[in-house]
């Protein structure tokens, strides 16, 4: 989901938050702004976060974990692809299967005679 709101705009509107005047609202800012309240304390949270004000996972961080995610679910599949054929291999190979190699290794058989 894009945002719809410039990554500056956010933080211009969080830093006049932050700097308000003492018993100025965040409300009102918001409203000033023409975001609501909610969306406000949003932002303002998120960027404690990302201020390291906050404990929690930054944006950064996040797009980190996703990126390191989808590489664990590639190398599991690969994983299971070689798994899945190792055993195939490994059952084309034992002994009573019947194999070019089998037939080649023992003597020819001889026909009887007439």
């Amino acid at each position: 989901m894009p945002k719809p709101y410039p990554k500056e705009f956010r933080d211009d509107v969080v830093n006049v938050a932050r700097n308000r005047e003492p018993g100025q609202h965040l409300k009102q800012i918001a409203a000033d702004f023409g975001i609501s309240e909610s969306c406000l304390t949003n932002w303002m949270k998120a960027a404690d976060v990302e201020d390291g004000v906050k404990p929690g996972t930054t944006a950064a961080e996040n797009a980190d974990l996703r990126e390191a995610r989808k590489r664990i679910r590639l190398l599991e599949q690969e994983n299971e692809v070689l798994r899945r054929a190792a055993a195939y291999l490994s059952q084309a190979n034992l002994p009573g299967k019947c194999s070019t190699r089998s037939s080649e290794s023992s003597p020819p058989t001889e026909s009887p005679s007439r």
